[in-house]
């Protein structure tokens, strides 16, 4: 039977920080990811201002910034026929002026990479974990299952789950959870983009069709919302018919109207919005989306599991070295980083119920219309208004920052 003081469940980027943070802290930890590689399609690549202060104080940011990447430092609303810009990210505070979209798996291999180099961490990859282990009504590890069958036990002090939306270590324990009914779900697919289109983060909302499109620099990132629990049905029409049905508002589309040639190109997210009542039991700490599911809207969730599995690194390293890691330690996490889900998720709802809920029901629509909707034409002319929505999406409330045995210089790595 293995063992480690900190077994963290998941290499997506809050398994990965939390692993790096403890790590270098001198803490025996192990990361599990059940995939052989990070490669997944439409996972969230959005990494916000306060990801990549981050990245500069674990010694990140100079090998972050050889990574492929755009930059999205503006929105614009198309409307009539054409854009109009409603918010810019270049008045917010700090060094990093922009949201950075980088494919994540190069994300991840990078802090894998940096937490290798550690001589207290170790990756296993192509393992799942399938099972919480119990013993005097404690979770002491848990049970896994590698791809090619092989089966085991791993023991650990204190287990850090971080294995999602759907996260088996959650279900396990039986954690109760509050949701929210969402009005919508999203298709994601790709478009190719000119040098003469519009640039930055364009929503869209036509009669019949809403959504966002996001560059990428030499394409489209495009997520797009129908009505919760229609994919089915909706994808029993041409596949050709989401392009088209964008073009009314978006027209500089029109040549590309066949550029989705197979449904096998639109990839479908489930949207959920829920909170665990309790994010830990003793022994098990939940955080990131096994502990809050986050909607895609403002691309937030990702930024707000980085931010939990700092906090957790922050508050844990001192008791893990001891070995007094107990509930109470686990309960300071929460109540750490309950404040900046609640408001997020209440920002995430205030928006489901006033627009996105109408935009997909049909009853807005902004083509054609001879004058530029009131909403925005307050959020462009008044300042307060238009500074807002960028600071709250791209630095949150309460962002945290990498503790001090974390920290390394840039190009240290």
């Amino acid at each position: 039977m293995e063992s480690t003081t900190c077994l963290v469940v998941g290499g997506g980027p809050a398994g990965m920080i939390a692993g790096l943070l403890l790590a270098r802290a001198g803490i025996d930890v192990m990361v599990l990811e059940k995939h052989k590689d990070f490669l997944r399609d439409f996972r969230g690549d959005t990494v916000h201002p306060t990801t990549l202060d981050l990245l500069d104080e674990l010694g990140l940011g100079t090998e972050f910034a050889k990574l492929p990447a755009t930059r999205l430092d503006s929105i614009q609303f198309a409307i009539n026929g054409s854009v109009q810009r409603l918010f810019t990210l270049k008045h917010l505070p700090g060094k990093h002026k922009y949201i950075a979209m980088v494919p994540q798996w190069d994300l991840l291999d990078l802090l894998a990479r940096s937490a290798e180099q550690e001589p207290t961490f170790r990756l296993r990859m192509n393992t799942e974990a399938t099972d919480v282990v119990w013993s005097e009504g404690r979770v002491v590890g848990v049970a896994y299952r590698t791809t090619d069958g092989q089966a085991g036990t791993i023991r650990a002090d204190v287990t850090i789950a971080c294995d999602g939306r759907d996260s088996a270590l959650r279900s396990a324990v039986g954690l109760a959870s509050r949701s929210w009914p969402t009005p919508m779900d999203v298709w994601w697919f790709r478009l190719p983009r000119t040098g003469i289109d519009p640039h930055g983060a364009v929503p869209l909302v036509s009669a019949n069709r809403a959504g966002v499109m996001l560059d990428r620099g030499d394409y489209w990132q495009v997520a797009t919302l129908i009505a919760k629990g229609s994919d089915e049905v909706a994808r029993r029409g041409p596949v050709g018919d989401i392009v088209r049905s964008m073009v009314a508002v978006a027209p500089w589309l029109g040549d590309r109207v066949d550029a989705l040639t197979s449904w096998e190109e639109v990839k479908l997210l489930d949207v959920k919005l829920d909170r665990l009542d309790k994010w830990y039991t003793d022994g098990l700490l939940c955080i990131g989306d096994a502990a809050h599911a986050m909607s895609p809207v403002g691309g937030v969730g990702i930024n707000l599991a980085v931010q939990d599995a700092v906090a957790a690194a922050r508050i844990l390293a001192t008791p893990l070295r001891s070995g007094t890691a107990g509930p109470a330690d686990l309960a300071r996490v929460q109540r750490r980083r309950i404040f900046p889900t609640v408001v997020t998720q209440g920002m995430q709802r205030f928006l489901h119920a006033r627009v996105i809920e109408p935009a997909v029901a049909g009853r807005i629509n902004v083509a054609n219309r001879d004058r530029t909707p009131l909403t925005v034409r307050i959020v462009r002319n008044i300042p307060v208004v238009r500074s807002i929505p960028p600071f709250l999406v791209a630095r949150g409330a309460l962002p945290e920052h990498a503790p001090g045995f974390a920290r390394r210089p840039n190009d240290s790595v």
